[in-house]
């Protein structure tokens, strides 16, 4: 109620103060969430009260309450799009290290470098890190790359590498060979190859490219090929919240038998 009250009646230059300090209450009083603390409903109420004030487009306070909401959205990805396009939290590191780590555990690792690179280009602070966030997640990608190469020696799996060998058609016609004994053609591949010409030089050692899968930001190079960038979407309203729970409105307790 105190809460309820000094937002009500506040006259101050800084609403978002009471806004985060009510969200940190009701976290603190209600750490285990769900129907009691209400904290989805605090923070859509919040976000829609400050909505289209810019002074706060570059404040950690504002785009870490933009970042708790999107907790509460069935899909956090469309938020952090609908951030980028209203330049929301675009020079803080906290939106690219959050969002890259979203499209990180959905398996999307080239779109999670291009976010990282794009804050890197932007040079969001704190730049160190982001940074930091950068080569650590590099660094995961490095060690999924080298277990998919040691599940699958031989290549079979294509991985994060993508290598793959030559395969035969399926379903190809054949045309005959030979004009007293028609013999169907045989294409060999891989190690077939090597099986059925004795005579031929041993196969070198498959040579993997230096080359990633993805580009890799470098700080210390003044000069390189431009970023890839992401499209970025025009969204008119930021997503909604997930479905609330059904809930009775309140009434008389002695109108039914």
């Amino acid at each position: 109620r105190e809460f309820e009250a000094e937002i009500r009646f506040y006259s101050g230059d800084d609403p978002l103060d009471v806004w985060e300090r009510y969200i940190k209450w009701t976290e603190q009083t209600f750490p285990g969430g769900g129907k009691d603390g209400n904290l989805a409903a605090v923070l859509e109420r919040a976000v829609r009260a400050l909505h289209g004030q810019q002074r706060y487009y570059k404040d950690p306070r504002y785009l870490n309450l933009w970042l708790k909401f999107g907790d509460c959205c069935n899909e956090p990805l469309d938020l952090y799009s609908y951030l980028r396009s209203q330049e929301i939290g675009t020079t803080l590191a906290l939106l690219y290290i959050t969002w890259a780590e979203a499209l990180e555990a959905r398996g999307s690792f080239r779109k999670a470098d291009l976010i990282f690179q794009e804050g890197l280009q932007r040079k969001a602070e704190p730049l160190d890190k982001l940074q930091a966030h950068h080569k650590q997640f590099q660094a995961r990608v490095s060690r999924q790359t080298l277990l998919a190469l040691e599940e699958s020696p031989g290549g079979d799996n294509m991985g994060l590498l993508e290598i793959a060998e030559p395969q035969r058609s399926s379903l190809a016609d054949l045309k005959g060979r030979g004009k007293k004994k028609v013999r169907a053609p045989i294409s060999r591949v891989g190690d077939a190859v090597k099986a059925t010409n004795p005579n031929s030089q041993p196969l070198a050692p498959l040579q993997l490219s230096n080359t990633p899968s993805f580009a890799v930001f470098d700080e210390n190079s003044l000069s390189g090929p431009d970023f890839p960038t992401l499209t970025a979407e025009s969204w008119p309203a930021p997503p909604v919240p997930r479905a609330k729970e059904n809930e009775l409105s309140a009434g008389p307790w002695n109108s039914g038998r």
